[in-house]
């Protein structure tokens, strides 16, 4: 049996420089119970310093550190929402949005993503079809209690990263209709190509209440330390608002655990031995997945930027679901049907890049073969 939905970077036989990380555990100020709302502040340090690396600015006081993304997901729909009122997420996507959202009584509406020629048209080989925002779609569904957009960069599971002309759009229309930004950012670090259209993050000063969110989990390989964070943007009378009440929300709860915040400076220094054989696992799958369902597949992969994931458009001679059926009982291959993330129309399958490359070539050979 082949497992191509890995999620999981621990399980996934990746070299991780194991002994340092344990040596990042062992800080006798993990003896100490110091509670801060917004976290230890060497560890919000950390984080700007993560953000620096990257020539992105932004000050420890306006980062504060959840136990989660999804955490981060459940205190901005507070700091946002009374119960009833709207959030908009994008389709297809990582298919949480709707449990995180219904936990805190908030509703959600899916506007699309399409899958189309460039926003910019370009020429030569970097022109290909790629994902975009319905910005359309998206006005047409803002009601008087729609509070906030969420974008997704890179997008899970498409790959695809916001690009910068359709940011500014996005930010006209989120002013024009009193809307803030949640930007989940967790993929941002594993980009499989360079773009310079590409928006890295929304750190920064833009003219509406934005959040950044990104963490351990997928930042250093690490979703066992739970930890994770918001970094606040926007004008400073806002800004300073919404920080001094999730600060108040945080407070309520606590639930960072001191260890892993005291050895995050280390384990962010480590993060980057980790990226780089995750980027080395991913590009080398994606580039096999092509090899195997390229130009004369009835398989068509889908263009991916970034990410963990790869969608493959299926023959339309069965549904997802036989797909997915049809690969476990005839092949022994466990993959993920495209409606479990919510694409709008048949057939999508979602692979997984993290898949050990020999299970990876012998699994996509495998559903190659049931055409």
């Amino acid at each position: 049996m082949l497992d191509l939905t890995a999620s999981n970077p621990t399980q996934a036989a990746l070299d991780y420089p194991a002994e340092a990380i344990v040596r990042a555990l062992a800080d006798p100020r993990a003896l100490l119970y110091d509670p801060q709302p917004a976290g230890m502040w060497s560890a919000r340090e950390a984080v700007a310093a993560y953000y620096g690396e990257r020539g992105v600015a932004v000050s420890p006081e306006r980062i504060l550190l959840t136990s989660s993304t999804s955490e981060a997901y459940s205190y901005l729909f507070k700091l946002l929402c009374e119960p009833g009122d709207e959030i908009l997420v994008p389709r297809p996507s990582y298919p949480l949005f709707e449990y995180l959202a219904a936990l805190e009584s908030v509703r959600v509406q899916q506007y699309p993503l399409l899958y189309d020629s460039p926003d910019e048209p370009l020429s030569g080989p970097e022109a290909r079809a790629q994902w975009m925002l319905d910005l359309p779609a998206m006005e047409s569904l803002i009601t008087p209690r729609c509070r906030a957009v969420v974008v997704v960069n890179p997008n899970n599971p498409t790959g695809s990263f916001l690009k910068r002309a359709q940011w500014e759009r996005l930010l006209h229309l989120c002013a024009a209709h009193g809307l803030a930004v949640l930007s989940d950012e967790v993929f941002a670090d594993f980009a499989l190509r360079p773009d310079l259209r590409r928006l890295a993050t929304v750190i920064g000063d833009p003219p509406v209440l934005c959040f950044a969110m990104s963490g351990l989990s997928k930042v250093a390989g690490l979703p066992q330390m739970k930890l994770g964070w918001i970094a606040v943007n926007g004008p400073a009378t806002l800004r300073a608002e919404a920080i001094e009440r999730l600060e108040w929300i945080a407070d309520t709860y606590l639930s960072v655990g001191t260890p892993v915040q005291c050895a995050l400076p280390r384990l962010l220094s480590l993060a980057r031995d980790v990226q780089r054989a995750i980027g080395v696992r991913t590009a080398g799958n994606l580039a096999l997945l092509h090899d195997v369902m390229g130009a004369q597949s009835p398989f068509r992969p889908l263009d991916v930027e970034g990410g963990w994931y790869a969608p493959v458009e299926a023959p339309r001679v069965r549904t997802e679901e036989e797909w997915a059926l049809d690969s476990l009982r005839q092949a022994n291959v466990l993959l993920q049907p495209g409606y479990f993330y919510d694409f709008e129309r048949e057939a999508f399958l979602v692979f997984s890049l993290l898949t050990p490359p020999d299970d990876f070539a012998e699994g996509i050979r495998r559903v190659s073969r049931l055409v």
